[in-house]
């Protein structure tokens, strides 16, 4: 009997176990099996021997309970150096905060749609400070570019369809009424502030017309103005009625400046539309909406003055992936996505620089043998939200093994309100959720349970959050949430590959003018970068010392969310909860303990 098979029947999951299998497992009960079942064969089987300390460690399962401190709201975790524990403060201390944050001041120059010229800008960019870093020179770090048609969907017609890589070049929007023309907005920049006040795929237009305040007093050459989202019914309506163009001042309820200063109302929300939509549309600020509001209210009225220029160019979309190979599964890969487009410095500059900056550093950390290589490949990817991943996982040979998501990472909670969180993909809290999760504003998305696929990833990256708080220094907030969807651990889970989302909310500047340079805390990025990359160097290289920490880590999560569902008297939700961290255990036990199919 090797040592993983004694280790296998110690920690097996057994929900239901007879008692005296129960005592046996603990404390000094557990020792002596161990003891035992070590005698009568070899320890040091398999491609990774236990070493003693992981036998030590999974010989303490009868100890009280301790948890970590941590200003982190979710489950508690088991203390340990081991798990992320392993890399957080090396991971840390390598991150150069000026380095990453002059990649967010360079990202952030420029109006990324996808395939556009700021987009090849970026990706160009990252490609020269990765090649610099050894990715395409040295022959464990691989450095490439994936190409795919570049699609959207088209106004009126279903599916997606081939378009051209669009860039906003300049845009005004200017007030006629009484006195001097009054100009509200304008760009003729890619860093311009108001660049998002053309939503990505409208056409070329030069229009003007008199103000018409609501759908209802529309005429023939006319423009609406609203605080309505330019929805696909509101501009099909308007455009049966006659209207040249729609101006709309809409802002999501979670855009309200959370420090009572009214930011927001100098915020233009980022908008996309469909490919071929019928009407003009321009995005101002509710500060503008209330001045042409007024402005039309005059007996002679208002009018508008409008002019929108872009550029179309015929490009592949292109996704630039660096691979830092493993040694014994290189076939294997964990894959973190960060994407490109979004013109913001927080969505997603900061994802972008902070991901490509723990690249770099884990180059270097690997380089001077800081770090040991890890066992599987990592995978990092840049390109076009969604897309990216799909391109990649469409076009590797490699076995994905797990999947995160970068996005959102460097947020300033003093400007923007938000906090660190980690979303978790579909687990029993997604279908009924109780304290202490807590859904951000984004929603609720409905899940069918038969998707729910259990692992233990979840508690690795909770691990990650709170390891890299103790080695920062700080009191660092952070938070986690059921699933709710919206970037590319949703195509992980669509192909049910284990994932995590790392992002911040709610940023009140999130998706509008005021995502820019001010809003992004170097420090802020670094530990949230520093939490991303340990969670996937876990997963890319688990050790059978990790089991213990997470096994423990589970059993405080499994308290949390059975009391809770006994408080709240829903046996059901409670029965999902065992059988998922029951099966938790099972894939802990496989990952750390290298478990084969075979053995299982």
């Amino acid at each position: 009997m090797d040592s993983r098979r004694c280790l296998e029947l110690l920690v097996r999951p057994q929900p239901r176990e007879p008692a005296p299998w129960r005592r046996a497992r603990s404390g000094l009960g557990l020792a002596l099996v161990l003891c035992l079942a070590l005698q009568a064969g070899s320890c040091r089987s398999g491609p990774d021997p236990i070493p003693d300390q992981a036998l030590a460690a999974l010989t303490a399962v009868g100890r009280p309970a301790r948890y970590l401190e941590s200003n982190h709201r979710g489950p508690k975790v088991a203390p340990g150096d081991t798990v992320t524990a392993r890399f957080a403060k090396s991971l840390h201390a390598a991150f150069e905060e000026q380095r990453a944050m002059a990649l967010v001041k360079f990202v952030d120059g420029y109006y990324r749609s996808p395939g556009n010229e700021g987009y090849e800008a970026v990706l160009e960019k990252l490609h020269g400070q990765l090649a610099a870093a050894g990715f395409g020179t040295d022959p464990r770090l691989k450095l490439f570019f994936i190409e795919t048609p570049l699609e959207a969907p088209h106004w009126g017609k279903s599916g997606r369809f081939p378009v051209k890589a669009w860039t906003p070049l300049a845009g005004s929007l200017v007030l006629h009424g009484a006195g001097e023309p009054k100009t509200l907005h304008a760009f003729d920049q890619p860093s311009g502030i108001d660049r998002v006040m053309l939503p990505v795929h409208c056409d070329s237009f030069e229009i003007e017309g008199p103000v018409a305040s609501n759908l209802e007093s529309v005429t023939k050459g006319s423009l609406l103005v609203t605080s309505a989202v330019p929805s696909r019914a509101l501009l099909s309506r308007a455009h049966a009625m006659g209207a040249l163009g729609v101006v709309s001042g809409y802002l999501e309820t979670y855009n309200q400046d959370p420090l009572g200063k009214n930011r927001h109302l100098d915020a233009i929300h980022y908008h996309q539309l469909p490919a071929s939509t019928p009407l003009p549309v321009l995005m101002i600020s509710p500060r503008s909406l209330e001045i042409i509001a007024q402005a039309a209210k005059r007996p002679e009225g208002a009018k508008l003055k409008a002019m929108g220029q872009v550029r179309w160019d015929d490009r592949k979309l292109r996704t630039l992936a660096a691979v830092v190979q493993g040694t014994d599964r290189a076939q294997e890969a964990v894959t973190v996505a960060s994407h490109v487009q979004e013109p913001g410095a927080c969505d997603n500059a900061s994802g972008v620089a902070g991901l490509a900056e723990s690249a770099i550093s884990l180059a270097g950390l690997l380089a001077k043998e800081t770090l040991a290589w890890p066992s599987r490949s990592l995978v990092f990817l840049w390109g076009d939200e969604f897309r990216q991943t799909s391109a990649w996982l469409d076009s590797t040979d490699m076995t994905p093994v797990a999947g995160l998501s970068s996005d959102m990472t460097g947020e300033s909670m003093e400007k923007t309100g938000a906090i660190a969180l980690l979303e978790r993909m579909p687990d029993p809290a997604a279908l009924v959720y109780l304290p202490p999760d807590e859904h951000t504003p984004w929603g609720k998305k409905e899940v069918s349970p038969d998707s729910l696929l259990p692992n233990a990833l979840a508690v690795i990256a909770r691990c990650a959050l709170i390891d890299v708080a103790n080695v920062a220094g700080s009191t660092w907030t952070t938070a986690e949430h059921p699933y709710e969807g919206g970037s590319d651990h949703d195509i992980f889970i669509e192909r049910k590959i284990p994932t995590a989302l790392f992002w911040h909310f709610t940023d009140f500047a999130y998706h509008t003018s005021l995502d820019r340079m001010d809003m992004v805390d170097a420090k802020e990025m670094r530990r949230t970068a520093a939490a991303i990359l340990s969670t996937a160097l876990v997963l890319a290289d688990p050790k059978p010392t990790d089991l213990d920490r997470i096994l423990r880590s589970l059993d405080a999560e499994q308290q949390v969310r059975v009391q809770a569902a006994e408080a709240a008297g829903d046996p059901e939700l409670k029965e999902r909860w065992l059988q998922w961290c029951t099966a938790a255990r099972e894939w802990a036990r496989i990952e750390c303990l290298r478990i084969r199919p075979d053995q299982r």
